[in-house]
Order: C-alpha cells, then structure tokens, then sequence
C-alpha cells in the first residue's frame, strides 16, 4: 500500500492513486480505489468532477458534509454509507466541518459496468446492531437486496465482531473478495490481520472469520476477473 500525509489528510492508498504511482497494483477486478482516509477537522476535498465511477464512502468515525451538483447535501455519520454513481458526470464535495473531531472514512470506487449512465447518490444510516456479531449486506447491484444499490455486480459486506466471536460466507463460483481490517484483529481462514491491513481473496470457497479482539471489518464480493 501506498501512505500519504498531507497535514489536514492523512491517506492509506489500496491501489495506486495519487502521489502512490504503482503500475502492478492499478485494481482488483472492477474494485479501482480504495483509500482509508483520516481528514482532519475544519477541512476536506473541496468541489471537484467524476465520471463513469461509482464510488461508495463508509464512515468509520467522525462526520462527513456531503454536497453535490445535483442539489443534494446531507452530513452522515458512523455506520453510515454514501453511494455516487457518477455516470455522465457530476461535481461534489466532502469535508469534515468539524472543529474538533477527526473523520475516518473508507472511499471505495467501482468500475461500473458500462460508460455513460444515470448518475444516482443516495444514502443511508445502519444502525450499530445490525452489523454487531452478524455480516451486515450494505451494498449491491441493483438486483441485490441491501439498501444502497448501485449498477455493478458487487456485494459489499460490513461486520464487527467481539473478541472469540465468528462468521461464515460461502464465496460463489467465478467470485473473488476483498477483505479490509478496518480495526482490531481477526484470523481470515488462515491468515491473520490487524489494523488496516487487507487480504485478496481469489481461489477460496468460503471465508471465515474469527475475532482475535473486538474488531470491525468489511469486505467486497465481485466477479472473479476474466
């Protein structure tokens, strides 16, 4: 992985992005971005352009102040997910207006499917039980059943788990994963991860996880790559 700080941000970059130039670590099938950002109070990204991405924020702590050219603005806090769709094009902004607090937020981008869509944004607040000792759904494609839908055909899957605790995911056929440990410490089928470290996961049938101490983790199901 690549670091960054730039005094108000403090950057993990998953794959090559920004200042981080890696040629062999460009994506993970459709999954181009994955940054763990920390931005510090009273600052953010000011307006700035997308096209044909679709980009997923999952707050881990803090508050993020969302605004678009589309008209919409809302600030979400953690646990919540915010889904952008930029399609044709669209211009936003997102900053911590916090003066004391810092903000801690996963920025996921996914190729989408196809070039030129819709834009669509939209949001919502899961609540702290329904990811507690269980694997809580968050995103899919719009055939999916989570509540945040977006156009390409992954699942995107939130869990934080007590200390001793488990979970099971069967991973289909022609699917692969891509697993973050956002905190804690947690033994992935046989491999163990702590903070912010991350795992691909492409010729498993089943991930299972164990807690090592209290933790918090997501990760995304997608095709496997062709």
């Amino acid at each position: 992985m690549g670091v960054s700080n730039l005094g108000w941000l403090e950057s993990r970059f998953h794959f090559s992005f920004a200042e981080y130039v890696n040629h062999d670590n460009l994506n993970f099938g459709v999954l181009r971005v994955l940054n763990d950002d920390i931005i510090h109070p009273d600052s953010g990204f000011s307006t700035h352009p997308h096209r044909d991405m679709e980009i997923i924020s999952y707050v881990v702590d803090g508050e993020i102040t969302h605004k678009d050219s589309m008209g919409n603005e809302e600030t979400l806090s953690a646990g919540e997910v915010q889904y952008l769709s930029a399609g044709t094009g669209i211009q936003h902004s997102e900053r911590n207006i916090s003066t004391t607090r810092d903000l801690r937020l996963l920025q996921i981008w996914i190729i989408p499917p196809e070039k030129n869509l819709d834009p669509l944004y939209g949001s919502h607040k899961y609540e702290p039980n329904e990811r507690k000792n269980k694997l809580l759904n968050v995103v899919s494609s719009l055939n999916g059943e989570a509540k945040i839908k977006i156009y390409q055909d992954v699942k995107i899957y939130v869990c934080e788990l007590d200390a001793g605790k488990e979970t099971h995911y069967e991973i289909g056929a022609d699917r692969q994963i891509y697993f973050v440990q956002i905190t804690g410490d947690a033994r992935i089928n046989a491999t163990e991860l702590s903070h912010g470290d991350a795992m691909e996961m492409t010729k498993e049938k089943n991930l299972n996880a164990k807690a090592l101490s209290d933790c918090h983790f997501l990760f995304i199901d997608m095709p496997s790559a062709s």
